[in-house]
């Protein structure tokens, strides 16, 4: 999938170097409360290469078009919301991509590509209440808070928001 500045594609064992850079770096990692191990990276992407699999999407590798270089991950993962798997839109950055846009703009297009070649008639994504960025980025793809949940991470209880967009402008959950 391409937006106007990023390609999206599946990530692979040569992203390695690059998620690092991403998950070991706290300031980045912030909403998870801790930089990821090695072991935890492995296990992260050995997850989008099983999503890939089975799902058919996952956090895909960022790409700039005019560089190349990776800028993070974006994509479509199945979160649990009410007692269901839910499509959501994820997004994380290397924390020198911050603030150029990319995320609206990668995060945009996987609601664009959720909508029209998936067929899907809504996109969440569940935000941490402390993520104040991702919060502007879901804002500003036209999506709304719909519900709240707390995950139990890092033996913690985080608060997040839902918030989710409809193909077609209906705001009724399936």
């Amino acid at each position: 999938m391409e937006t106007e500045r990023l390609v999206l594609r599946p990530l692979t064992w040569e992203d390695r170097g690059d998620l690092c850079e991403i998950l070991q770096d706290r300031e980045t990692m912030y909403a998870y409360e801790h930089a990821f191990s090695d072991e935890e990276v492995d296990r992260w992407l050995e997850n989008q290469i099983r999503r890939y699999r089975e799902d058919g999407f996952g956090l895909w590798a960022a790409v700039s078009r005019e560089s190349g270089a990776l800028v993070g991950q974006i994509g479509l993962t199945l979160q649990s919301w009410e007692g269901r798997q839910v499509p959501e839109v994820g997004y994380l950055l290397k924390r020198r991509f911050w603030g150029m846009g990319y995320a609206t703009e990668g995060a945009g297009g996987c609601m664009d590509y959720a909508f029209e070649r998936l067929g899907l008639l809504w996109v969440c994504s569940i935000i941490r209440d402390n993520n104040l960025p991702s919060q502007r980025v879901a804002q500003r793809n036209g999506m709304i808070p719909k519900g709240h949940i707390i995950k139990h991470y890092y033996n913690m209880d985080m608060p997040h928001t839902v918030w989710c967009a409809w193909r077609s402008g209906g705001e009724e959950l399936p």
